[in-house]
Protein backbone atom coordinates (compact mmCIF):
# COMPACT_ATOMS: atom_id res chain seq x y z
CA UNK A 1 0.00 0.00 0.00
CA UNK A 2 2.61 2.78 0.50
CA UNK A 3 3.95 2.58 -3.51
CA UNK A 4 0.27 3.55 -4.01
CA UNK A 5 0.19 6.05 -1.79
CA UNK A 6 4.08 7.32 -2.82
CA UNK A 7 3.31 7.14 -6.34
CA UNK A 8 -0.38 8.68 -6.41
CA UNK A 9 1.33 11.49 -3.80
CA UNK A 10 3.97 11.91 -5.98
CA UNK A 11 1.87 11.96 -8.98
CA UNK A 12 -0.66 14.62 -7.74
CA UNK A 13 1.84 16.98 -6.64
CA UNK A 14 3.64 16.73 -9.89
CA UNK A 15 0.59 16.86 -11.97
CA UNK A 16 0.19 20.53 -10.07
CA UNK A 17 3.09 22.01 -10.22
CA UNK A 18 3.20 21.53 -13.91
CA UNK A 19 -0.46 22.24 -14.59
CA UNK A 20 -1.15 25.46 -12.11
CA UNK A 21 1.34 27.52 -14.18
CA UNK A 22 -0.44 26.53 -17.47
CA UNK A 23 -3.44 29.06 -16.45
CA UNK A 24 -0.74 32.14 -17.00
CA UNK A 25 0.63 30.67 -19.73
CA UNK A 26 -1.92 31.10 -22.80
CA UNK A 27 0.11 33.32 -24.88
CA UNK A 28 3.97 31.68 -24.15
CA UNK A 29 2.33 28.54 -25.23
CA UNK A 30 1.36 30.04 -28.28
CA UNK A 31 4.30 31.59 -29.14
CA UNK A 32 6.51 28.56 -28.10
CA UNK A 33 4.76 26.04 -29.77
CA UNK A 34 2.57 28.04 -32.83
CA UNK A 35 -0.27 28.12 -34.08
CA UNK A 36 -1.51 30.70 -31.38
CA UNK A 37 -4.47 29.55 -29.67
CA UNK A 38 -7.63 29.85 -31.25
CA UNK A 39 -9.84 28.18 -28.79
CA UNK A 40 -8.73 29.66 -25.27
CA UNK A 41 -11.70 27.69 -23.79
CA UNK A 42 -10.33 24.25 -24.67
CA UNK A 43 -7.12 25.01 -23.66
CA UNK A 44 -8.48 26.12 -20.33
CA UNK A 45 -11.15 23.02 -19.79
CA UNK A 46 -7.93 20.79 -20.55
CA UNK A 47 -5.76 22.82 -18.05
CA UNK A 48 -8.68 22.62 -15.12
CA UNK A 49 -9.64 19.02 -16.37
CA UNK A 50 -6.13 18.15 -15.20
CA UNK A 51 -5.80 20.10 -12.29
CA UNK A 52 -9.40 18.04 -10.82
CA UNK A 53 -7.24 14.87 -11.51
CA UNK A 54 -4.10 16.04 -9.50
CA UNK A 55 -6.54 16.24 -7.22
CA UNK A 56 -7.92 12.84 -7.47
CA UNK A 57 -4.69 11.80 -7.40
CA UNK A 58 -3.70 13.51 -3.78
CA UNK A 59 -6.96 11.80 -2.49
CA UNK A 60 -5.66 8.33 -3.89
CA UNK A 61 -2.51 8.96 -2.05
CA UNK A 62 -4.64 9.11 1.15
CA UNK A 63 -6.67 5.97 1.20
CA UNK A 64 -5.43 3.58 -1.68
CA UNK A 65 -7.23 0.57 -0.95
CA UNK A 66 -10.27 2.52 -0.69
CA UNK A 67 -9.70 4.46 -3.45
CA UNK A 68 -8.75 1.43 -5.60
CA UNK A 69 -12.04 1.86 -8.31
CA UNK A 70 -10.81 5.65 -9.34
CA UNK A 71 -7.04 4.12 -10.48
CA UNK A 72 -8.65 2.34 -13.27
CA UNK A 73 -9.75 5.87 -14.78
CA UNK A 74 -6.35 7.14 -13.46
CA UNK A 75 -4.92 4.84 -15.78
CA UNK A 76 -7.26 5.87 -17.99
CA UNK A 77 -5.93 9.22 -17.85
CA UNK A 78 -2.52 9.02 -18.47
CA UNK A 79 -2.54 6.56 -20.78
CA UNK A 80 -4.75 8.25 -22.99
CA UNK A 81 -2.15 11.08 -23.31
CA UNK A 82 0.68 9.10 -23.38
CA UNK A 83 -0.27 6.79 -26.26
CA UNK A 84 -1.94 9.48 -28.47
CA UNK A 85 1.17 11.54 -28.55
CA UNK A 86 3.32 9.18 -30.01
CA UNK A 87 1.76 8.74 -33.42
CA UNK A 88 1.57 12.54 -33.62
CA UNK A 89 5.33 12.84 -32.61
CA UNK A 90 6.19 10.35 -35.57
CA UNK A 91 4.13 12.66 -37.74
CA UNK A 92 5.67 15.36 -36.58
CA UNK A 93 2.79 17.26 -35.10
CA UNK A 94 4.16 17.98 -31.87
CA UNK A 95 7.20 18.94 -30.38
CA UNK A 96 9.90 16.94 -28.67
CA UNK A 97 9.25 18.55 -25.39
CA UNK A 98 5.62 17.34 -25.79
CA UNK A 99 6.93 13.55 -26.32
CA UNK A 100 8.77 13.81 -23.11
CA UNK A 101 5.49 15.02 -21.08
CA UNK A 102 3.81 11.82 -22.67
CA UNK A 103 6.41 9.72 -21.77
CA UNK A 104 6.16 10.86 -18.16
CA UNK A 105 3.06 10.24 -18.54
CA UNK A 106 3.74 6.72 -19.30
CA UNK A 107 5.52 6.08 -16.88
CA UNK A 108 3.20 7.48 -14.45
CA UNK A 109 0.39 5.04 -15.58
CA UNK A 110 2.75 2.58 -15.66
CA UNK A 111 3.38 3.10 -11.66
CA UNK A 112 -0.58 3.30 -11.77
CA UNK A 113 -1.01 -0.30 -13.12
CA UNK A 114 1.91 -1.65 -10.18
CA UNK A 115 -0.20 0.64 -7.79
CA UNK A 116 -3.65 -1.26 -9.14
CA UNK A 117 -2.57 -4.40 -9.16
CA UNK A 118 -0.71 -4.20 -5.74
CA UNK A 119 -3.79 -3.16 -3.55
CA UNK A 120 -5.56 -6.33 -4.49
CA UNK A 121 -5.49 -8.38 -1.54
CA UNK A 122 -7.25 -11.55 -3.62
CA UNK A 123 -10.05 -11.57 -1.27
CA UNK A 124 -12.41 -9.47 -2.73
CA UNK A 125 -11.83 -6.74 0.09
CA UNK A 126 -9.61 -4.72 -1.63
CA UNK A 127 -12.86 -2.18 -2.16
CA UNK A 128 -13.92 -1.40 1.05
Amino acid sequence: MKFAKYTFLIAGIYGLLVLLPQYFMEAKNGQDFPPAITHPEYYYGFVGVGLAWQIAFLIISRNPIRFRPLMIPAIIEKASFGFAVIPLFLLQRVSSTVLAASLIDLILGVLFVISFLKTDDNSGNSYK
